[in-house]
């Protein structure tokens, strides 16, 4: 008898602790759980210690409000120019509204991966290889855009959306090397090409800079000369006005510029008509020298 009571005392006990734990729930931080009483849904409970009632209340599912990374395996799509690519894609997302993401869909999950499946082949589809592979970024910002509104009504936000890897066919990445390669070789030959110009006209306007200055350094010492030349005559020609020269004299210099004049290498030299009655002087005083004498 003593035996059947410690059996049942030991029974009770137990079944007092399959009752407590079924009535007292405790919710971890950053997740919540979604209540439903016989078979709807009741209320959300936070995180903290809960009371339920056994057996009418239950717990649907418990839902993880932290970001989470779903990371799925490379899907191969084409691009606008016809070109196969492996791309790899990482989505980082959370549940905003827990009841929604557990009534409103089946499969969360599962969605949000067809859903990025389906959205990456349309987007990536209307681009070419070049622009998938330099616009990444504004790839990644259009593939959240549509997935974030597509999945607002199943209470998730996607933060963002990464494109990891893009892998293009072996022989489309060789004439990828090959392009970029012959790209660089024209950018260097351009390169050379401005700088040996850019050299010729640095060399050409140099020289021409230098004759400018050749040519005006010659015509300031021909300016030098002949004021120098101007100045002694004019000096000549105040010094003979001084002296009131005479006629006589006057004829005697006109002949000894005329000597001058033929000693050059010409051998015609033109009198001009002036000269007669210069000359004519010069007689008359050749006739007073004679009388003289």
């Amino acid at each position: 008898m003593q035996e059947w009571t410690w059996i049942i005392t030991i029974g009770g006990l137990i079944f007092v602790i399959i009752i407590i734990t079924q009535i007292v729930k405790l919710v971890r931080q950053a997740t919540v759980m979604v209540i439903e009483r016989l078979g709807r849904y009741s209320r959300t409970i936070g995180p903290g210690l809960h009371i339920i009632i056994p057996f009418i209340d239950r717990i649907r599912e418990t839902i993880d409000l932290r970001e989470q990374v779903m990371d799925f395996p490379p899907q191969s799509v084409i691009t606008r120019d016809n070109v196969p690519t492996d791309v790899d894609t990482v989505i980082y997302y959370f549940i905003t509204d827990p009841v929604k993401s557990l009534y409103e869909i089946k499969n969360l999950k599962q969605a949000i991966l067809k859903l990025a499946m389906t959205t990456m082949r349309n987007i990536i589809g209307n681009i070419e290889l070049d622009e998938l592979l330099s616009s990444r970024e504004q790839v990644n910002n259009r593939l959240r855009i549509v997935i974030d509104e597509a999945t607002d009504p199943w209470g998730v936000k996607v933060n963002r959306i990464e494109l990891k890897t893009i892998d293009p066919p072996q022989e489309i990445l060789e004439a990828m090397t090959k392009q970029m390669k012959a790209e660089r070789t024209k950018r260097a030959q351009i390169l050379e090409a401005e700088g040996i110009k850019q050299s010729d006209i640095l060399r050409a306007e140099g020289d021409r800079k230098s004759k400018i200055l050749e040519a005006e350094g010659e015509a300031k010492a021909w300016e030098t000369v002949w004021q120098a030349k101007s100045l002694a005559i004019e000096n000549y020609f105040n010094a003979i006005h001084k002296g009131n020269p005479d006629k006589e004299v006057i004829a005697i210099k006109y002949l000894e510029t005329l000597s001058k004049l033929a000693e050059g290498g010409n051998s015609k030299v033109f009198i001009p008509y002036e000269a007669t009655g210069i000359l004519s002087s010069i007689a008359s005083i050749k006739e007073i020298w004679k009388s003289e004498e």
